[in-house]
């Protein structure tokens, strides 16, 4: 199962059984059809390729609709069973629920779990969990199958009537409705030790080791996953029998350490100092050195101790490279890694582009459904869809400052965030700020989570689009608010633009109080340019109101502008055809030489 669930309703009645999963699946958004369902968390117009789009990106479906609707539009697109996401119909009612897709990756869980929740039986079709109330191939949690290459020609010969043997002890095996001989050809081996298998032998691991990890500031990749690589060997333990990588919270921006569980594919999870240094009387090699170091008297060992819990033990002591540590503890049954310390914070920077959701990236929508939190003007926070779940951080206007250090501290916490901005975030927004107050803060806390910045739609871009293709040579955006900037600065910036003739983006040209600037601004740029020269005046653009038109220098009507409005000023190249403006690259002289330096 993936981490994010898309709950799919295209009827008004489907909402409430719509409502009804998302109550059972914390984080799952509900994507409705908008014409019949624009009360949903996320709108679509296209059914079709909302699916196919949810489907490729891997995301789980549930579609509250017809199965034969999710079949048709999904066919196509069908690769290999052990790579697709789940994808489940539950009927508009909820009297149903048919896992159709990836029951070889938690749709058959999903479905029992919705079922539950919808008071009916989870039509599960897969013969494996039907003969033996098991999934061979999809174990429970904490535990994981080394050979799944094997598991179809294994399972194949278990349905013609072979039995198998156990070797080892797994309760939910041990429960099912397997027929076991100790004899057998085939077998099901439980073990901790590196074992590929075979077409006779399918084998598990139990995820019950946590790998503690300690390493110098900006050690190698390689060095702490050699390292680890030799100390699993030695104990003669699997990579796979691991349930995460855990370290000192001073290393959760460390990049060795997440090359080693993004190479593991293990999460990463860190203690604050406080946490490993009540571990100490446990340690075996207790260190004065690091305690004056760091807080506490050992990082590897205790870090792998404080993630088996109090019955946990060392499997394996600190062992040293050069520069980098590890120890491996042992739990007496599977770690859910999940719940044990933190995880690096995510404060990822979103731009919403102008307005209108179809001008958003996916993987905006992707980084807003996976937040916890949410942070950001009320107005921008208020363009995305209600009932997400997350925590709403709402700032006002001019909260600037705030906003951002807002959003730090909560991913500094070990949470996912998303600071909301309109437009694109590098382009006059937030996350040029965010980078500012990383540099100068205080707080060491705030430089170790994740900074990641989704790039949007601009107004600047979202009205030469509209206009037509007005930067289509080199071009420059100017903000004539002076609130941050000098006048002086603002007015050397325009002459500068006038002299390059430059396409100019006016960003924030005129208020109700700040008037002069804009004029200056045209007078500045008329000086250099004819007075035909066109004007893309763009007003509201992607919300309510949009409205563009074209103009001139000459015949601009500056007292119609405002800060919602956005003006494009053209270079002496640019021209209007058609109700369009562009400006050319001269492609129409274009001698096929190269030209310059």
């Amino acid at each position: 199962m993936s981490d994010e669930v898309a709950i799919v309703v295209l009827t008004g009645p489907g909402l409430a059984t719509a409502r009804r999963i998302r109550a059972c699946l914390a984080g799952a958004r509900i994507h409705g059809y908008g014409p019949r369902v624009p009360d949903a968390d996320v709108r679509f117009d296209d059914t079709g390729a909302e699916l196919r789009r949810l489907f490729a990106a891997g995301v789980d479906v549930v579609g509250v609709c017809a199965a034969g609707i999710l079949i048709r539009t999904l066919a196509p697109v069908l690769a290999g069973k052990h790579g697709e996401p789940a994808v489940i119909a539950v009927a508009e009612d909820g009297s149903a629920v048919v896992p159709l897709l990836g029951g070889h990756r938690g749709a058959n869980a999903l479905g029992r779990r919705l079922g539950d929740a919808l008071g009916v039986r989870a039509a599960i079709t897969t013969a494996g969990e039907i003969r033996w109330q098991v999934a061979l191939d999809d174990p429970p949690p904490g535990w994981v199958l080394a050979n799944p290459h094997h598991y179809k020609r294994f399972a194949a010969r278990l349905l013609a009537g072979e039995p198998c043997r156990l070797e080892g002890k797994a309760e939910w095996l041990q429960r099912s409705g397997l027929e076991f001989q100790a004899h057998a050809a085939l077998a099901l081996r439980v073990t901790d030790a590196p074992d590929p298998g075979d077409e006779d032998t399918l084998v598990f691991h139990r995820r019950r080791f946590a790998l503690g990890v300690g390493c110098e500031r900006g050690v190698p990749a390689s060095e702490l996953g050699d390292l680890v690589e030799r100390t699993l060997a030695g104990a003669n333990l699997s990579a796979r029998s691991l349930a995460g990588v855990f370290s000192l919270d001073l290393k959760a921006n460390e990049p060795a350490v997440h090359a080693l569980a993004q190479t593991l594919g293990l999460p990463a999870r860190f203690f604050d100092p406080s946490t490993l240094e009540a571990l100490t009387p446990r340690l075996a090699n207790p260190s004065a050195a690091v305690f004056r170091e760091v807080g506490c008297h050992g990082v590897s060992e205790a870090a792998a101790l404080a993630a088996t819990g109090a019955e946990g033990t060392l499997r394996v002591a600190k062992t040293k490279s050069g520069r980098a540590t590890c120890a491996i503890g042992e739990a007496p049954s599977p770690i859910d890694a999940m719940q044990i310390g933190r995880a690096r914070g995510v404060l990822t920077v979103v731009g919403l582009g102008p307005g209108t959701p179809a001008w958003r990236i996916p993987a905006a929508d992707r980084a807003v459904a996976a937040a916890t939190h949410l942070v950001g003007y009320r107005g921008y926070l208020d363009m995305l869809p209600a009932g997400g779940g997350q925590i709403r951080h709402a700032h006002a206007l001019g909260e600037e400052t705030e906003r951002v250090d807002r959003a730090l501290a909560l991913a500094a916490g070990g949470h996912r965030v998303a600071l909301i901005c309109s437009g694109d975030p590098g382009v006059y927004a937030m996350a040029a700020l965010v980078f500012e107050r990383l540099e100068t803060a205080t707080d060491p806390g705030w430089r170790r989570s994740e900074i990641v910045v989704l790039p949007g739609v601009s107004a600047m871009h979202g009205a030469a689009a509209l206009a037509g293709a007005p930067l289509g040579h080199d071009f420059c955006a100017v903000s004539l608010s002076d609130l941050l900037t000098p006048w002086a600065v603002i007015e050397q910036r325009l002459e500068a633009a006038a002299a390059g003739d430059f396409v100019v983006a006016l960003y924030n040209p005129a208020s109700k109080r700040r008037r002069r600037g804009l004029a200056r601004a045209i007078e500045i740029l008329a000086a250099k340019r004819p007075a035909t020269t066109p004007v893309v005046v763009a007003r509201s653009i992607g919300r309510d109101g949009q409205a563009v038109t074209a103009t001139c220098l000459r015949d601009l009507d500056q007292s119609s502008v405002d800060m919602m409005t956005l003006l494009i000023v053209g270079s002496t190249e640019t021209r209007a055809i058609d109700g369009h403006v562009y400006t050319p690259r001269g492609y129409g002289t274009k001698d096929g030489s190269e030209g310059g330096p």
